[in-house]
């Protein structure tokens, strides 16, 4: 199951998901409590092995400001969120970078689509922590997809049963308030989906 960190603005944390074995992390540099600048994204990414895919979180931005907050940063992936279109990821393609479009359940759930390398199911209102019907897109997403949204250490195992995603991504389910990470629940969100996999 590949899992993916959310959000994270301190060394500590990114240092925690790192040894508790996350495939991707993710840098807001988007409107939101979690938002940190291209500059502090950089400081974060270079603590990041390579084998742990570094996203840089985007939501309404135009390409060009995409695209250099992603060179500025060095991240090895760019997420789109919510309503981007298909051109935007085409404009993005010569980055040389990973693509992830994140969407809700009323989008295209097909992979790839939108040209996009990986694709992101989230809940209808993005960000709110909210558990939702993860059940209600078994089996319609294709190709390699995570799934978002109201996840937490105490139902990811629940949720994975009910969508059966490809991998899961989590953020405001391991914060103790907005924007606040605690390196337990990092921790104990990455054994609850280890212990999936055992």
């Amino acid at each position: 199951m590949y899992v993916k960190i959310c959000g994270l603005s301190e060394p500590e944390h990114v240092a925690t998901a790192v040894e508790a074995g996350a495939d991707a992390i993710g840098f807001v540099m988007t409107k939101s409590p979690r938002r940190i600048t291209p500059e502090r994204a950089a400081e974060l990414a270079a603590l990041v092995p390579p084998h742990v895919l570094t996203v840089g979180v985007f939501r309404g931005e135009d390409p060009q400001t995409v695209r250099e907050a992603a060179l500025a940063s060095g991240v090895r992936a760019v997420q789109l969120h919510g309503k981007h279109p298909h051109g935007d990821f085409t404009a993005l393609k010569d980055l040389g970078v990973r693509l992830i479009r994140a969407v809700d359940a009323q989008a295209d759930l097909r992979c790839g689509a939108y040209d996009e390398d990986l694709l992101i199911v989230d809940a209808p209102h993005a960000g709110s922590g909210q558990p939702w019907d993860w059940a209600a897109v078994r089996g319609r997403p294709s190709g390699q997809w995570m799934l978002a949204g109201g996840l937490a250490p105490g139902n990811v195992a629940e949720a994975v049963a009910a969508a059966e995603p490809w991998g899961v991504d989590v953020s405001s389910g391991v914060e103790t308030a907005p924007g606040k990470k605690d390196s337990d629940l990092i921790r104990a969100f990455l054994k609850a989906v280890r212990d999936l996999d055992a």
